[in-house]
């Protein structure tokens, strides 16, 4: 047993350490768009709490010229400024900066559109703060760094893998994991798709505040199983799951929407993106499959009590994000 409670101090400190990290760390948002030779808009975007937001400021090349003071708002969960600026000579081989990332868990996403139609996107992370601007890129460059943004979008959203963990307990039979995962992939898939590209959507703080319930929801069905008693859950887990699914793609495309779609490379993007998310979750699902066949091997284990405190785990996580989302909603 004391090989069991060791094992277990390590899941739970993670479940209850995650609440303050249940969002993932959204990056901030450089969009630069040329309007006429040498002359361009800017909308520097960054995550905000309330009027709180991320002590991050974007660096422009030394030729850019301000034409007025940047216009500044806070709007939903971001702070933003929105200016012009000439640049003498154009983008091509200059530096642009990110300030104050190197003391962040974010990142910053630069998207320059070109008067001819061209694109570039760079993803500047703390240890690597700037870049040079190319000129231009190729689909598949885009496709890449976005495939790489939803790969760490789930892996820092721990309120969507915390359900994927709950499933993956709730379900004994291997081939019905499979389904209820591939369930899950496809309707988040769905509504990420449809909410990102305009066909529909829900507001963000009410979607997040019942994401924390889904989760709960599947912790209270862990806690309720019995040996002898098949429930519905259990039954038809990918019911759920795809349910649940639907809820979590507008989760998925709320962040989509803050980081921003490249007009140029929507298809790509969005695919790419999505193709990341679920790279991500394939990682997740195996890793914990892998940790947990070394624990039945090398170590005693009291399953039952293992499952029940890890759903407890998970339902107190589940509760502590529920509650400051439904307080935010009155913000």
């Amino acid at each position: 047993m004391r090989q069991s409670g060791a094992l277990l101090a390590f899941p739970l400190l993670l479940l209850f350490g995650a609440p303050a990290l249940a969002h993932e760390v959204r990056p901030a948002f450089l969009d630069i768009r040329e309007t006429a030779p040498d002359a361009f808009t800017v909308l520097w975007k960054v995550p905000a709490q309330g009027r709180m937001r991320l002590a991050l400021d974007a660096r422009l090349p030394r030729q850019c010229i301000e034409r007025a003071k940047p216009v500044r708002s806070f709007e939903g969960s971001a702070y933003l400024e929105r200016w012009t600026v000439d640049c003498a000579g154009g983008l091509r081989n200059s530096q642009i900066a990110i300030d104050g990332l190197k003391t962040t868990l974010t990142e910053a996403l630069v998207r320059i559109g070109y008067q001819n139609g061209g694109s570039e996107v760079g993803r500047l992370m703390p240890d690597a703060p700037s870049f040079t601007v190319a000129g231009a890129q190729t689909s598949l460059e885009v496709a890449r760094t976005y495939f790489l943004l939803g790969v760490e979008h789930i892996m820092l959203g721990f309120d969507h893998l915390i359900f994927v963990l709950a499933l993956m307990l709730l379900i004994h039979d291997r081939f019905m994991l499979f389904k209820t995962i591939t369930a899950f992939t496809v309707a988040h898939s769905i509504t990420l798709a449809g909410a990102s590209l305009g066909y529909f959507s829900l507001p963000q703080k009410p979607v997040e505040a019942t994401v924390a319930l889904s989760i709960a929801f599947v912790a209270s069905e862990l806690l309720k199983a019995r040996p002898n008693e098949v429930r519905l859950s259990e039954a038809y887990p990918w019911v759920v799951a795809f349910a649940f699914g639907l809820l979590h793609g507008f989760g998925f495309s709320g962040a989509l929407k803050e980081i921003g779609l490249p007009q140029s490379d929507v298809p790509i993007s969005l695919l790419t993106f999505n193709l990341g998310v679920e790279a991500g979750q394939i990682i997740f699902v195996v890793t914990a499959l892998a940790i947990a066949w070394v624990a039945r091997t090398l170590l005693v284990l009291n399953t039952s009590l293992a499952r029940q405190a890890i759903a407890y785990g998970i339902g107190t996580s589940a509760m502590l994000w529920f509650i400051p989302r439904v307080a935010t909603m009155a913000i």
